[in-house]
């Protein structure tokens, strides 16, 4: 595809390195942008600049936040003697679209792939540990995808938090086997959460 201006090239590279975005797609955007006005095309801009430097990591949990303890965690109202063990910030998002969990998260930031060179010390599962300590958490979920990958994730933390004295549950099967969570609609899903089952007795069924 021939484009007569750098710039223009130089925008729909950048377009198209992200997911799902290929060169043509990117430049149907980016030339509408160029119809666009400047003030437009400068607050387009100036959104993702504030993004990237405003945007944090809750210390507590892992999910996005513009301050440094999310409004999830720093909820009151929230269980915070449940917590519900997710992959990423997505399924956090998936799960609250549900309005069916008053619980707190857990963010791993993935799940253990060894065929992509992801290992448990690659994993934010430490942190998790260290909050069980305390005797307050009185309920795990595993909520990970349901591919072998998530499963693999599931029965490692099971194993990891046996020792406490906490109940582990795991979704119901609600969420098909081999998808990954954030794309279970929402009415799936929260059934799923609502009638969650101990995770020993979903690795026998």
């Amino acid at each position: 595809m021939e484009i007569p201006s750098k710039h223009i090239a130089k925008a729909v590279e950048q377009l198209a390195s992200l997911p799902s975005i290929g060169k043509r797609t990117a430049l149907r955007l980016v030339l509408d942008l160029l119809k666009r006005s400047p003030e437009e095309v400068a607050a387009f801009s100036s959104a993702f600049t504030e993004m990237k430097e405003k945007v944090k990591k809750c210390t507590s949990c892992g999910n996005i936040s513009d301050f440094d303890i999310c409004s999830i965690c720093s909820n009151p109202q929230r269980d915070h003697k449940t917590i519900c063990v997710v992959e990423d910030i997505r399924d956090i998002m998936a799960i609250e679209s549900t309005s069916s969990y008053k619980g707190i998260y857990h963010v791993l930031g993935g799940i253990i792939s060894p065929m992509d060179g992801i290992g448990p010390d690659d994993l934010n599962i430490s942190s998790l540990l260290e909050k069980l300590q305390g005797g307050q958490v009185k309920e795990v979920i595993l909520a990970l995808s349901s591919t072998m990958e998530g499963d693999t994730t599931n029965y490692y933390l099971f194993k990891k938090i046996d020792p406490f004295n906490v109940t582990v549950t795991t979704l119901s099967r609600g969420v098909s086997i081999g998808s990954e969570l954030h794309y279970a609609d929402e009415l799936t899903l929260g059934r799923s959460i609502i009638k969650r089952l101990p995770f020993d007795g979903a690795l026998e069924s």
